[in-house]
């Protein structure tokens, strides 16, 4: 890795997250974490780690030239946008429309993109975020539909984070609503910058002071007033004043020198994901740096895939996407959650191994969970050596989910099993939990869930086991014995006699005849017998049968003098004087 020689300097107030941490560094997310990954960790970006712990990192990295200093005071949290090298190139901007309800953001939308979608939504709302790309003025734009609606507030609030403008859309005839007070505050918080269309201006009723007095009331103050906000009167849907409203758009993107690294693995955020027919998993992605190309790994929190098809927002075959680029792929083995950030690995090896870290890292992390040297050290030189119990567990809501995965983890195995809780959620057992589950020895619990039909088909169709319960206590019990039939079983070994050796007989490849002296115990048929020669051990035979003065017996005892027949799996050179230590050896279940 080449590295600056300039110093660098990094601030860390009582702990950093791995994407922060790697942001701080110049260094691809991926890399960081294959080397914590190295180390014995399992974390993700939002992972948090110590000051001690970092710095050990950096010693791993041979980074010489980064210099670590605590800070007292906490420092903000970054967001998604990173670091840039001195090779960054200016990048279209990300904008977000948002605002009430029925204020006609997705009608502004189809008149600038010249298409009709506000029929196809469900009574004429936005259900999700939709992404799409502008051409103006041989420039790009990349617009982001967000839901207007109170039921999908947090998605609103992921999309203000996508973002780097925001522009909200008040209707001159209504003002100023609880939705668009929201879309104000989401807007801040993600530190975006703000445009303010009031629309609807050619409504009977519409009064454009009236809405700017109002907006001014929750913060936004007009630049005609003294503010900083602009605010462009449109009629979205007489496409009135949409070109001023876009040159507007660029004049802030040309201030704010938006930019992005192209020279990085691809990496970017999920908008949506869904399941289709025919094509399995369809997720929307936005690119925010580096560079997307068809045939590429990619992962996305606990799942991962291979760029299959790559289409823009019309739909067209795309072989690239660039920073800003909203692109649906197909690909991905399962369904990546909206937010999670994606990232490019070099193959299909790494990118399997970087989302079972995360799974794995999600399921186990608590909410303020830290990585602290202490733990780094131990798992550095502690060996994993333990079998894994793959579990999906769905439940009936959240409360039931994280109660049985909480009393899962409760589970004493000795450090003999480990529990890797491959994914968890609410909902009936579908489609995307017996894919998850095929081809990896998971068992899937549901608690107080439905398993339909056609999943119970196809879960045995693909041999996974799909168990239902509505006592906690019973599929606790059900995941002890699983675990405990992981464990290696005992072997009881009990001492019976010895013989000296005084005559041999016959020797063949799996078949000893000989005689000699009970020197202590007895002998049975059945019986295990090692060979010894001079306290050395020759090999190992099963008694077949036992003999005196020719005769069957059941057995020889101390004192005695006899023959027997052993079996062997490979041909022993029995000597006079060996000595025969005879034995039994059972194997037994071992519980939890």
């Amino acid at each position: 890795m080449e590295q600056n020689q300039e110093e660098k300097t990094i601030q860390i107030a009582g702990s950093i997250t791995v994407d922060e941490l790697s942001q701080a560094l110049g260094l691809s997310v991926t890399e960081l974490i294959g080397t914590l990954f190295k180390n014995g960790i399992v974390a993700t970006i939002n992972q948090r780690l110590d000051y001690e712990t970092a710095q050990i990192i950096i010693d791993e990295l041979g980074l010489k030239n980064v210099k670590l200093e605590k800070k007292n005071t906490a420092t903000k949290t970054s967001d998604y946008h990173r670091e840039l090298s001195d090779k960054a190139v200016l990048r279209p901007p990300v904008v977000a429309v948002m605002g009430h309800v029925d204020h006609g953001k997705t009608t502004l939308l189809d008149t600038l993109l010249n298409k009709k979608t506000v029929d196809d939504e469900a009574g004429g709302i936005t259900q999700h975020i939709s992404a799409y790309q502008l051409k103006y003025n041989d420039r790009l734009i990349t617009f982001l539909d967000t839901p207007g609606h109170e039921a999908f507030a947090a998605i609103r609030q992921h999309g203000a984070l996508l973002t780097d403008i925001v522009v909200i859309v008040v209707a001159a005839d209504d003002g100023v609503k609880p939705q668009t007070v929201e879309a104000i505050n989401f807007a801040k918080s993600a530190n975006a910058k703000i445009i303010v269309a009031i629309n609807k201006i050619d409504r009977e009723g519409a009064d454009i002071d009236r809405t700017k007095a109002d907006l001014s009331s929750h913060g936004l103050q007009p630049e005609e007033w003294g503010g900083d906000i602009t605010m462009v009167p449109i009629s979205a849907k007489q496409n009135q004043n949409l070109e001023e409203l876009l040159d507007m758009i660029l004049l802030t993107a040309d201030i704010e020198e938006l930019k992005a690294d192209v020279d990085i693995p691809a990496e970017g955020l999920v908008i949506e994901s869904h399941m289709e027919t025919g094509k399995g998993s369809v997720v929307n992605l936005l690119v925010t740096g580096g560079e997307l190309k068809t045939g590429e790994f990619v992962v996305a929190g606990s799942t991962y895939g291979k760029v299959r098809t790559m289409l823009d927002w019309k739909g067209k075959p795309k072989g690239k996407a660039t920073p800003s680029t909203p692109v649906t792929i197909t690909g991905f083995k399962d369904l990546p959650n909206f937010g999670d950030r994606f990232m490019e690995a070099k193959d299909e090896k790494t990118a399997r191994k970087m989302a079972l870290l995360n799974a794995q890292a999600a399921a186990n992390e608590t909410a303020n969970a830290n990585v602290t040297s202490t733990d780094l050290l131990r798992m550095m030189n502690v060996a994993d050596n333990s079998k894994v119990f793959n579990v999906i567990v769905k439940g009936d809501v959240l409360g039931s989910v994280t109660s049985v995965v909480d009393n899962l983890k409760l589970i004493d195995t000795h450090g003999e099993i480990t529990l890797n809780i491959v994914s968890s959620g609410v909902g009936d057992v579908n489609e995307n939990d017996v894919y998850m589950a095929a081809g990896e020895n998971t068992v899937i619990y549901g608690f107080n869930v439905n398993v339909p039909i056609n999943i119970s088909k196809m879960a045995a169709r693909d041999n996974v086991p799909i168990r239902t319960y509505r006592v906690i206590y019973e599929l606790l019990d059900d995941a002890k014995k699983e675990m405990e039939n992981l464990l290696d079983a005992e072997i009881i070994e009990e001492d019976k006699g010895e013989m000296k050796v005084l005559g041999v007989f016959r020797t063949e490849k799996t078949s000893i005849i000989a005689g000699g002296e009970v020197l202590k115990g007895d002998v049975k048929p059945g019986f295990l017998a090692r060979v010894v020669r001079d306290k050395k051990f020759i090999g190992e035979a099963e008694v077949t049968s036992t003999q005196k003065e020719k005769m069957d017996v059941p057995e020889l005892v101390a004192g005695e003098t006899g023959g027997l027949a052993l079996k062997t799996t490979s041909k022993i050179d029995l000597q006079i004087n060996d000595r025969l230590v005879f034995f039994t050896r059972e194997t037994k279940k071992r519980t939890l």
